[in-house]
């Protein structure tokens, strides 16, 4: 059966704007994203019985996105991750930007793209969001027109492609927010999981989260990832933070496979490919009043984020990759989330 999109009111905004639901059926797995945020809002996956669970955390509300404090499942930017003390300078001028965790700015400001209502098209088998963000909105120069296209394969590979221009030059750096546990939603650890990420270097942070501009090697640490490794057989640096980092897993603009996460007890997994250089792994340490679908009460370390991405504060960093997009050209990105059955 060919893969369907089904179009379903989800609620209206506290400004009484409709939300719709677009649910991607006729494959082994079903996903849905909603216009407001492009949150994927449910990810069905069957385990190797064939039982179905809802590995995506989310909302039954349009209430709960608008808050959204741990950005679940939403598309964040113009600029994912954190931007030293929400101040930057390009091309001779600064740009201040609001401070919205602790000294920094996070995900693009306290609205950035993941708290919009996105213009939604169904192409076929994709669908098309859009926003085109003014400018000078949340501190950033230049209009920016974002288009974000979904779509499914039968066999189960999500695919998100990430176009952007801009009429001033302009920092962007998108990326998807979307929370996993291959037990369920609804379960409270993932200690369980086994992560392996192809990285020989990692990006360490600073006492403020923010990037130290070295790019170590992983031998020897707890960030070599490179093998199977059971998150509960490092728990103590789970615990600490010290896992949660971007992780430098090759070359900008060639779609390659950089992870795998699996539990092996439902046989679920989670592959991806990207185009990026960067994928940033966080397994929830700072999730905080969120209650989710059916009541459930998000916890961390009961969930993790893929977030494929350039680093973080690369707008500070020159040896980083850029993240300046300019007049004339097109910011490009693809991420593919295959979802599947371990055998055996």
């Amino acid at each position: 059966m060919p893969i369907s999109i089904k179009k379903e009111h989800f609620g209206k905004t506290k400004n009484g704007k409709d939300v719709n639901k677009y649910t991607f059926e006729g494959g082994k797995t079903v996903v849905s994203v909603l216009d407001f945020g492009c949150a994927v809002s449910n990810i069905l996956v069957p385990d190797r019985k064939g039982k179905l669970a809802d590995i995506s955390l989310g909302y039954d509300d349009v209430a709960g996105y608008e808050k959204n404090f741990p950005y679940i499942g939403v598309a964040v930017g113009r600029v994912a991750g954190r931007i030293a003390g929400g101040k930057f300078t390009l091309d001779g001028k600064e740009y201040k930007l609001d401070i919205n965790n602790g000294p920094n700015n996070i995900h693009g400001g306290i609205t950035g793209l993941s708290r919009r209502l996105w213009k939604a098209e169904i192409q076929g088998d994709k669908l098309k969001l859009k926003y085109v963000s003014p400018d000078g909105e949340e501190g950033f120069p230049g209009e920016v027109t974002t288009e974000i296209m979904y779509s499914l394969t039968q066999e189960g590979a999500l695919t998100i492609d990430y176009t952007a221009t801009t009429t001033k030059p302009c920092p962007v750096n998108l990326t998807n927010h979307s929370y996993f546990n291959l037990k369920g939603h609804d379960d409270d650890d993932v200690m369980d999981h086994v992560v392996q990420i192809n990285a020989d270097s990692c990006v360490p942070l600073d006492d403020d989260l923010i990037p130290t501009g070295e790019l170590p090697d992983v031998s020897g640490t707890p960030n070599d990832l490179r093998s199977p490794v059971r998150l509960g057989d490092r728990e103590s640096e789970v615990r600490k933070g010290n896992i949660d980092l971007t992780y430098c897993v090759g070359d900008e603009g060639e779609l390659k496979y950089v992870s795998r996460i699996s539990h092996p007890p439902t046989g679920r997994y989670i592959d991806t490919h990207t185009t990026e250089p960067g994928l940033q792994f966080y397994t929830a340490k700072y999730m905080t009043d969120a209650v989710g679908k059916g009541g459930k009460e998000y916890k961390p370390f009961a969930s993790f984020c893929l977030e494929t991405q350039r680093y973080p504060d690369s707008v500070n960093h020159s040896n980083f990759p850029n993240t300046i997009l300019r007049p004339g050209y097109t910011y490009r990105q693809t991420t593919v989330f295959t979802f599947g059955v371990l055998k055996g």
